[in-house]
């Protein structure tokens, strides 16, 4: 029987095709493209807008082959995919690392394909599989990881380890993916294997504190915030909106190109107080 095997993320995704190619297998690879661990959840499952319109503020200008991105037909497609793969009888192996965005995929496919548990499998990885010295998770004291961190070589010594899911964690998993989108916050963190939420104000709490009087590459900022320990992985678009974000409400000041890092400088907001 076919397996469709699927990542939170293209880099996965791409990383898991050459592995499966190497191994000789034509498996299909589907490509979840949704960072769970941020932006409104509350009724994601039920109309494609609701992750849409956050990452159309998020991803403001962003263009995709000269036109600018239409998350709404990004995300309906979305829907659809996981309808149909929900309503086909293909094996599903779900890849996932040791972060938040990956195990909220995790618990949405559970919660999808709760009704045929008998064709949920995953492939479970964590820092120990890291074999790049230099990868950046060795540096977060959380040690988290997502697939797209991993060389094809490494996740092709996995494929012999796709292991069926069992009817109770399945159960669990699908519960405590509704429930994180009851609880709905900007943010979610996860820890001890437990969702908590929390605010952007905690990432820009993190970016006022590294902006210094002189001005410094955003890009240093960002790779800063990419190695501490929010409880998630932080993306450089994340970052770019909240570095945009916290300029237009006075509390940092930005020069250059705001809609990407490279050649952009930050610095701490100029008092324009006096006596």
């Amino acid at each position: 029987m076919s397996t469709i095997h699927l990542t939170n993320g293209d880099v996965a995704a791409d990383s898991l095709r050459t592995a499966l190619q190497q191994a000789g297998r034509n498996d299909h690879v589907q490509a979840l493209r949704d960072d769970l661990a941020v932006g409104p959840l509350r009724g994601v499952d039920d109309t494609p807008e609701v992750r849409a319109e956050f990452w159309q503020r998020v991803m403001d200008g962003t263009q995709c082959d000269g036109a600018p991105r239409n998350f709404l037909r990004e995300f309906t497609e979305q829907a659809t995919v996981l309808e149909q793969i929900a309503a086909a009888d293909a094996q599903v192996a779900v890849w996932h690392g040791q972060s938040a965005a990956d195990q909220l995929t995790l618990r949405r496919v559970c919660y999808h394909l709760r009704n045929s548990p008998q064709r949920l499998n995953e492939v479970r990885l964590s820092i120990r599989d890291l074999t790049d010295p230099g990868a950046f998770a060795h540096s977060r004291a959380d040690r988290a990881t997502s697939v797209g961190m991993f060389a094809p070589d490494v996740l092709q010594t996995r494929l012999p380890e796709v292991a069926p899911i069992s009817v109770l964690r399945i159960s669990r998993l699908a519960l405590e993916w509704q429930e994180v989108k009851q609880a709905n916050g900007e943010t979610r963190r996860w820890r001890d294997n437990t969702f908590t939420s929390g605010t952007f104000g905690d990432l820009d709490a993190l970016i006022v504190e590294h902006a210094s009087d002189a001005w410094q590459p955003a890009a240093r900022i960002a790779a800063q915030l990419m190695v501490t320990d929010l409880g998630f992985l932080v993306s450089d678009s994340l970052v770019l909106w909240r570095f945009r974000e916290l300029a237009a409400s006075g509390r940092v000041s930005l020069r250059g190109n705001a809609s990407g890092s490279h050649g952009l400088e930050l610095r701490a907001a100029v008092s324009t107080c006096s006596s």
